[in-house]
Order: C-alpha cells, then sequence, then structure tokens
C-alpha cells in the first residue's frame, strides 16, 4: 500500500509538470508594432512559452519603409535597430538573444559585417552564417533571432 501511495504521488507531480508545461509553451502569433508592417502574411514575432521567435530583419527604416543608404555597414546596423525595437516592445533586449541566423547577399561582406555585428552581440549567441542572392528589397544582409525571457 505504502509503494502504491508513493507511485500516486510521483504520477500526479509528473502530470502536473506536463501540464503546466503546456500551459507556459502556448504559442502566440504577435501583431506588428510597426502600423505599416500589420497587414503582413507573417508575424514579426511568435512566442512560444518564454522563446520569441523573431522575423528576419533587413536594413530598412520603418518609418520612411525605405532602405538605408546601400553598406554592409548601415544595413547591419539598421536592421539590428530594427531587431531591437522589436525586442524591446516585447520588455527584452539584445542579452536575450540565444540564436541569430545571418543571411548575406556575398560571403564577400563577412568580414565587415562582423565589425558591426559584434559590437552589438556581446553575449555571443550561437550563430549560423550563409549567403545567398536575391534578399527582399536588395538588401545586403538579412538577420532574424530567437530569444529567451528570463
Amino acid at each position: 500500500m505504502k509503494k502504491h501511495l508513493q507511485l500516486v504521488a510521483i504520477l500526479s507531480l509528473v502530470c502536473y509538470s506536463v501540464l503546466s508545461a503546456q500551459e507556459d509553451s502556448a504559442i502566440t502569433f504577435h501583431e506588428s508594432h510597426e502600423e505599416k508592417k500589420r497587414n503582413a502574411p507573417f508575424s514579426d514575432v511568435v512566442q512560444a512559452g518564454n522563446i520569441y521567435f523573431l522575423a528576419g530583419q533587413i536594413g530598412m527604416d520603418h518609418k520612411t519603409r525605405t532602405m538605408v543608404v546601400s553598406g554592409i555597414r548601415t544595413e547591419t546596423e539598421q536592421a539590428i535597430k530594427n531587431i531591437r525595437e522589436v525586442l524591446e516592445h516585447h520588455g527584452l533586449t539584445l542579452n536575450n538573444v540565444v540564436k541569430c541566423t545571418v543571411i548575406l547577399g556575398t560571403m564577400e561582406d563577412f568580414s565587415e559585417f562582423n565589425e558591426v555585428y559584434s559590437k552589438y552581440f556581446t553575449m555571443k549567441p550561437a550563430r549560423t552564417t550563409f549567403a545567398a542572392s536575391g534578399l527582399a528589397r536588395n538588401a545586403r544582409v538579412e538577420i532574424d533571432v530567437i530569444a529567451v525571457k528570463n
């Protein structure tokens, strides 16, 4: 009988843990904080529990909806500024970022990109970087991130 009660107690704890985890991992598709982006066919942020998946950002000034002056440095600065604004809207900072995916227009920009990137991502989140042709708006860089709220 004692072992039976212990087993029931253990199973109860496991069930409670599973149910609690499911409650914490509800998926929320957040509307953009930028008025002009609210009709986009994707979410700026999808939240699963305390994990935030941000859509890719390019070097576009969202107030004017135009690309910044072309160049890997200026586009990287603007893309990171855009990321920071989205994170701040959700009570996060760049220090909450645990993973970055970087798409460059050409790997020839890798070194210059890294110089700018390393000034902002000082916690050194995990990162994947590759090159692709034909980024949106002829951008030279696109960055998406995953962040965790503690």
